[in-house]
Parts: structure tokens; sequence; C-alpha cells
């Protein structure tokens, strides 16, 4: 295993002591753990909390700031953050106008964080939750119950960080929340795997001539196993599936083609070419695309492509100003 880290049990926290220390006048750290929050707490608007394990990298860190999330809680590599944890930085965020907690459809994090709501509550804290399941590729899987949540949730934090920057109840901002998951679908793929630090090696093997199809951003295998394509041939099988999962003609979407890690920008371009072709021919139209690493899993090579059908409302919303170090409009 070849990684530029120093001890294998510091590599989280290192991590974001570097993050924090990249945009000292937008975030900060709490001495109790792997939780970031904002330099300057927001007040009388509705806080956002999301997180989930370490190596998602801009996730979820990346996105804390002004029009996005107030906190992000990390755990350990592909591993959810404790109930405790996330307790914490909710109460460092909470306001009076509430919290809302955006989490992954994964059973650790699905759990942990409603053990964390419970505690808030308990010190009558004002919070409510929200899953984003957007992975057409599996229903189930070692995981989770039902569809994983990946790239996706980036757009779910944008929207709704700019819904709760408006000065909206939390019952809005949920809402709000549900509609961009009612409406946002990803799936990905991967010619090579990553490498966990504490395992020290790859979490599959895959031949030179083969690519996996609807991976997980944890590492875990996907739906099947085929010898690889071409770029535009492998777009094409991950857009067929997400354009069956819900009617995508004739309205706007958001495009995001997402790279996992270790996949350079040259050939995510080269994807988003096609994309952009394919969907055109069958009638969907594109009202922004973002093209980079956004919810990655650790050097991993690979991409997944996600859409997000607009409404009036979430393309205003889409549009509002964010700050984060990950993301700005």
């Amino acid at each position: 295993m070849k990684k530029l880290i120093n001890a294998i049990d510091g590599v989280e926290e290192q991590m974001i002591l570097g993050l924090v220390k990249s945009a000292p006048k937008k975030l900060r750290k709490l001495e109790c753990g792997n939780v970031v929050v904002r330099a300057e707490k927001k007040s009388g608007k509705v806080a956002l909390v999301s997180g989930g394990g370490s190596g998602h990298e801009p996730a979820h860190g990346g996105f804390v700031g002004k029009g996005m999330l107030d906190c992000a809680v990390a755990g350990a590599v592909f591993t959810s953050p404790t109930p405790d944890k996330i307790f914490e930085g909710i109460k460092a965020v909470a306001t009076d106008a509430g919290v809302l907690c955006i989490v992954k459809n994964y059973t650790g994090d699905v759990l942990n964080f409603e053990m964390a709501i419970d505690m808030a509550g308990d010190e009558d804290i004002k919070v409510d939750h929200v899953v984003v399941n957007d992975d057409v590729a599996v229903k189930d899987s070692l995981y989770t119950t039902g569809r994983r949540g990946v790239a996706g949730t980036v757009l779910v934090h944008k929207i709704a960080g700019a819904k709760a920057e408006s000065g909206a109840t939390l019952e809005e901002v949920k809402a709000v929340a549900e509609k961009v998951i009612a409406n946002v679908r990803t799936m990905g793929m991967a010619i090579s795997p990553c490498t966990v630090p504490a395992a020290g090696k790859p979490g599959f093997e895959l031949a030179e001539d083969e690519m996996e199809i609807g991976i997980g951003i944890h590492g875990e295998p996907g739906t099947h196993r085929e010898k690889i394509s071409s770029a535009d041939e492998i777009a094409k099988t991950l857009l067929d599936k997400i354009l069956a999962d819900i009617d995508y003609k004739g309205r706007e979407v958001v495009v995001m083609v997402n790279g996992m890690g270790a996949t350079p920008l040259m050939e995510l371009c080269i994807i988003n070419n096609f994309v952009q072709d394919y969907l055109a021919a069958a009638g969907v139209k594109v009202y922004d695309t973002m093209v980079g690493n956004y919810m990655t899993s650790i050097e991993m090579a690979g991409f997944s492509l996600t859409l997000l059908r607009l409404d009036d409302e979430l393309k205003e919303l889409y549009d509002a100003p964010a700050d984060t170090p990950a993301l700005k409009r």
C-alpha cells in the first residue's frame, strides 16, 4: 500500500485539520472530534448537519459554508460517525429555527443519526432528518436496506442549504430536501478499486480488462462485472438505467459527472461530451452541468452520473449563492 499519510490512526483527524487550516475564515473544528462547523454560527435560521465516513472528500466537510451545510461530522474511513459526535455537531449549530440532518441511506449512518436526533430531542433541540437514496444500481446491499445514498446528496445539501438561508421554516426546508430526493438519481462504475488505509489492501480486485458496474462509495463491489468498453458505451449504460427510473423527457435537469477520486478531469470531460449529446437526443434539457470530484471513494478510478429533475423552485435554489471550500455559486 502506497499512500501519502503518516500514522494510519491519524488519517481522519489530520485530514480534517488540514481542511480547516485551508479555510480558517470559513471553518472551525470542534474539540470533541472530527466535526467541522462554520466559523461563524448562523443565527435565526435552520441549520443543516450532514456527515458520514471519511474517504468521500470533498464530502462532507468541503460543503460546510454559507448556502450549504452548517456542520459535517466525519467518522473513520467508510465508517459512520458515532451518535455522540453527531450530537455534539447538532448542539454546536442548533438555532431556535431548528436543525435538519441530511443522511445517506446506509444502515450505520441512519441508526447513528437517529440516535443523535433522539439525544438532541431530550435536550429540547428542534431537529428532523431526511434520508437520501439516489442510487439506482441496487435496491438492497450489505450496507443498507433500500437504495444507497451517493453523489446526489451534494445536490440535497445545495438546495436545502439555499432554502435554509432564505429563512424558511424547518418544515419547509425538509420539504424541499425531500423534493430533491424524489427527483435525483445516480449510478456509478469503477475501473479500479480503492484501498482503505486501515485495511491495507484493495476492497476488491479487477483484471486489466474488467470494470465494475453499479459500485457504491465505500469501496464495495457493484452489481456486476464485465469487460471494459469505451467511455461512451459506459456512460450510455449508466444513463439508460437512470432514465428508465423516472421520466426526464421534456424536463430541465442538472447533470453531475462525478469522479470517484482517481479519474482525470480529461476523462470526465470525455464522458460529459457524450452525456450532453445523449440527453439532447433523448429530449432531456440540460440546465446546468457539474464536472469534478464531489463524492469520492478515496482513490477509486471511475465515475458516477447524477441527474436532478428541476422545477422553478429547485432551479432558483440551485442558482442561489453558496460559499464553501468545495462549491461556490
